[in-house]
Parts: structure tokens; sequence; C-alpha cells
């Protein structure tokens, strides 16, 4: 009788045994099915974010392209990509893009030459001079000057730049490419000397440390090895300025006399108008379904394809360099 007794007490442990075995496997096959599934339901929320984004792209594309399209229909396509007169006041309406376009390359222009070289020094001494403490102070600033709003530069450069420039040039007034070309530099700054310093910061310490043990010196080190090496990023930091410039609109336009002309050889010394600065003075005040409102419309679908051109370039540029590398 006691030995049936030990034979169930033992059969009795070998099945709770085996039944904490199976609740253990249950419990690891449910928690592994909750995170299959967790694990899918987040690849499908990404995937319709993406899905969203590029939906959102097409119908603006879709949107700005169709309004461009009515313009030309009813005015020439290489009359406006030819003409030089912007008028639509007049008799017959003149829509002529090139004084447009020249106003918004002169002054992009002129803020990436003078953005670049300040841009890209900071960048280096952040990255490769300054010490922790100096940096840790600095780059917060850099990048506190890319959150004052458009309409704040513009009023700086309104009441400062402006007058600065009139003096300083003997002119009528200080409304010019070149003012506008200081705004759009100072605007420009952040995006170059936090992208630059990024990729600057990250080249290999073991690339210095090689060149250094060959007898370079520290410059020689930076210009030769470091700067070639972020060569992706800095010309990513650059085409991004370009963007950031191309596109603005309020502070370019409280500060180059918005003048729809084809300046001469003073062409920095002049009033100009850029395309941005179109769209934003007319849109308002033109009537919907009318000639001047598709082309203003026009002058997007252009502003846009020269975006894309950039960027693609940029990428392009990229590609080439980190292959390289």
């Amino acid at each position: 009788m006691q030995q049936e007794m030990q034979r169930v007490m033992q059969n009795t442990k070998f099945q709770m045994k085996k039944a904490g075995k199976n609740m253990m496997k249950f419990n690891l096959s449910a928690k592994n099915s909750f995170r299959y599934l967790k694990e899918k339901m987040m690849r499908i929320l990404f995937l319709c974010a993406g899905i969203g984004t590029i939906l959102i792209l097409l119908l603006i594309c879709l949107f700005l392209f169709s309004e461009a399209l009515s313009f030309f229909s009813v005015y020439g396509f290489f009359d406006f990509l030819t003409g030089t007169e912007w008028k639509p006041g007049t008799s017959p309406e003149l829509f002529g893009l090139i004084p447009l376009l020249y106003g918004s390359v002169l002054v992009t222009v002129g803020a990436i030459v003078i953005a670049l070289p300040i841009g890209i020094f900071n960048a280096i001494y952040l990255a490769e001079l300054a010490s922790p403490r100096t940096a840790g102070i600095l780059k917060p600033m850099v990048e506190l000057l890319a959150g004052i709003p458009s309409i704040v530069l513009g009023f700086f450069g309104l009441v400062v730049l402006v007058p600065w420039v009139q003096n300083m040039f003997d002119l009528t007034t200080g409304q010019t490419a070149l003012t506008g070309s200081f705004i759009l530099a100072i605007m420009a700054l952040p995006t170059i000397i936090s992208i630059s310093e990024d990729a600057i910061s990250s080249v290999p310490d073991s690339l210095r440390q090689g060149s250094l043990a060959l007898g370079s010196t520290h410059w020689q080190t930076i210009y030769k090895v470091v700067l070639p090496a972020a060569i992706s990023g800095i010309s990513a930091s650059v085409i991004l300025g370009i963007g950031r410039a191309i596109g603005e609109t309020m502070a370019v336009m409280m500060v180059t006399g918005n003048m729809a002309i084809i300046p001469g050889a003073d062409a920095y010394l002049s009033s100009v108008r850029t395309m941005t600065a179109t769209i934003a003075l007319e849109m308002g005040e033109v009537a919907k379904g009318t000639e001047h409102y598709y082309a203003l419309f026009a002058v997007g679908a252009v502003l846009f394809i020269m975006t894309l051109i950039i960027n693609l370039t940029a990428d392009a540029v990229k590609r080439k360099y980190r292959f390289e590398v």
C-alpha cells in the first residue's frame, strides 16, 4: 500500500512538472506571438506613413502642375521662359520669367558666396580646434540662430542692413540684391555649420592618427585628410543652404526692393524681385481664374523644378564622394 502511494505521488509530481513546462511553452509562445503582432503592426504603421507622405507630395505636384498647365494653354511656354518683362497690369499682359529668375539666382549665389567660407570655417573650428567647453557653448548658439523667424531677420535687415548698404555705397536706396544676399547668408549659416560640423566630427579618428603619425601637422591633417573624408556631408550642407536661400520669401521681400527688372552691371547694388516674393506679393490681390492667377502657379512650378534639380544634384554628389572615400 505504501509503495502504491509513493508511485501515485511520483506520477503526480511528473504530471505537474509536465504541466508546468507546457504552461511555460504556452507563455513563451503567447509572448512571441504578441511580439510578432506588435512588430507587424509597427511595420504597417511605418508603411502607411511613407505611403501617406508620397501621396501628399503627388497631390501637391498634381495641383501645382495642373494649374500651371492652364496658364500655358493660353500663354506661350517659350514666351514665359524667355520673356524679359513681368508686367501683369499692362495691355497686353506680359509674363516673362527672366527678371524673377535672375533676381532669385542673383540673391542666392551672393548668399552662398558669403555663407560658405564662414560656415565651413566655423564648422572646422567647432569640430577640430575648439575645446569641448567652447564647442558646447557655441554650437547651441548657432542652432538657436536657425530658430529666429524670418520676419525678425527681415526687420533686422530693413532697419540695420538697408541703411548700412545705402550709406556704404552711396545709393538712393539700400534695398538691393546685396542686402538680400546678406540676409539669406545669415539664414543659411546654421544649416551649413551644423551639418558640416557633424560630418567633420564623424570622420574616424584613425584617419587623423594615421596622418599625424606620418608627420603631417594638425592643419595639414584637417585640409588634406579630414575635409576630403567629410566632403559628402559638407556638400549636403551647402545644397541645403542653397535650398533654404532660394525658397525664402518674407525676409527677401522686405530688403530687395521688389523691382521686376533685369539690372545692369551693378546687379548687386540694384533692386530685384525673386520668384518667391512675386508669388507672395501678387497672389493675395489677383482674381482667381485669371491669366495672372495661373501665371503665379507657373512661377511656383519652375521654383519646384529648380528645387528638385538641386536635391538630385546633392544626392549625386553625396553618392560620388561617398564611393571615393
